[in-house]
């Protein structure tokens, strides 16, 4: 397994790209080749590489394809608008014993009650840090509260869904009171907050699923996220914790005036990163997630080992956004 201190010396890549670009791999070494130029534009050790993203067109070497699997790092193709559209992945299916734990487990509501606790707990904390609140955010706030402790009590998943989202109603409509949101609809792209709910949830997904992958989980086995015809429903139970992170990211991006309107185009009724911008945007949401790098791999390994050693729900791990230092 990973140890902690080789994980914080690892990095992300972020490329733009286009069709005179080449990825390869030379001498334990990724690198991006310009064809026309006939020179190298970048090159990274692939010991300290965790992921990398491709913005736009390139062609790759089989050589570097089976490296990326060697090296255990992902590779994900998005277009400039910032979609996914096609991801090589690192191949560790080889820990058993921990599958079987995974379905073997009776313990999944109660692992669903304390991730989408964790993840309310983060959603007050955001609530509360807001300077100014009337006293009906005030009344959200402790609605919210109230939400927690019902959770810890549900007797059923399907009440655990309707307790999330009636959380969500009064976190959102809290927490982004002045930026416009007018609610979340993910993957509708209607309007530019939601496009980039959907874009930054994207890339914490990715970083969670190559963290999870590290240890060999079965990432379409989950405790919350029921099965679903290729659906990697562990990941998105663990994301729940950590979607605060986004959340905090954008807020504080439009009010220092980092989103412009101007950056995003409409066409058939849904909203898009404009091509010049997409690098930006990338950034915006890759920075904040390696701010928070650390506690993602320490609650996934601690996950890992709670897991393996069938440990009592409290001793599963927490994320509070009020402990990041």
């Amino acid at each position: 397994m990973m140890s902690r201190p080789d994980f914080m010396s690892k990095q992300i890549l972020l490329i733009e790209s286009d069709t005179s670009k080449k990825l390869k791999f030379t001498n334990s070494n990724f690198v991006l080749y310009d064809e026309e130029k006939k020179k190298i534009i970048l090159q990274h050790s692939c010991h300290k590489i965790f992921a990398i993203f491709v913005l736009g067109d390139c062609s790759i070497t089989s050589v570097l394809i089976k490296n990326a699997k060697k090296y255990a790092f992902p590779i994900t193709f998005l277009t400039f608008s910032l979609k996914p559209y096609f991801t090589i992945g690192a191949d560790n299916k080889g820990n058993v014993l921990l599958r079987r734990k995974q379905y073997d487990s009776s313990k999944d509501l109660e692992l669903a009650k304390h991730i989408v606790s964790n993840k309310v707990q983060n959603q007050v904390f955001l609530m509360n840090s807001l300077r100014y609140k009337t006293k009906e955010e005030k009344e959200n706030i402790a609605k919210v509260n109230e939400i927690i402790l019902q959770v810890k009590q549900c007797p059923t998943d399907k009440e655990l869904l309707g307790l999330e989202g009636n959380a969500a109603k009064l976190y959102f409509s809290t927490y982004l009171k002045n930026i416009g949101f007018k609610g979340r609809r993910p993957r509708s792209k209607e309007d530019v907050c939601n496009l980039l709910f959907d874009i930054g949830y994207y890339y914490l997904y990715n970083f969670i699923e190559a963290n999870l992958e590290l240890y060999g989980f079965d990432i379409y086995a989950g405790f919350y996220h029921k099965y679903f015809f290729q659906r990697k429903s562990l990941v998105c139970d663990i994301i729940e914790p950590f979607r605060c992170i986004i959340d905090k990211r954008i807020k504080t991006g439009y009010n220092l005036k980092q989103i412009n309107e101007e950056d995003f185009y409409e066409k058939g009724g849904q909203v898009y990163v404009k091509k010049d911008f997409s690098k930006k945007y990338a950034q915006f949401f890759l920075k904040e997630i390696l701010n928070y790098k650390e506690e993602i791999f320490l609650y996934i390994q601690q996950y890992y080992r709670a897991l393996m050693k069938e440990k009592k729900i409290e001793e599963f791990p927490l994320f509070l956004m009020g402990e990041k230092k």
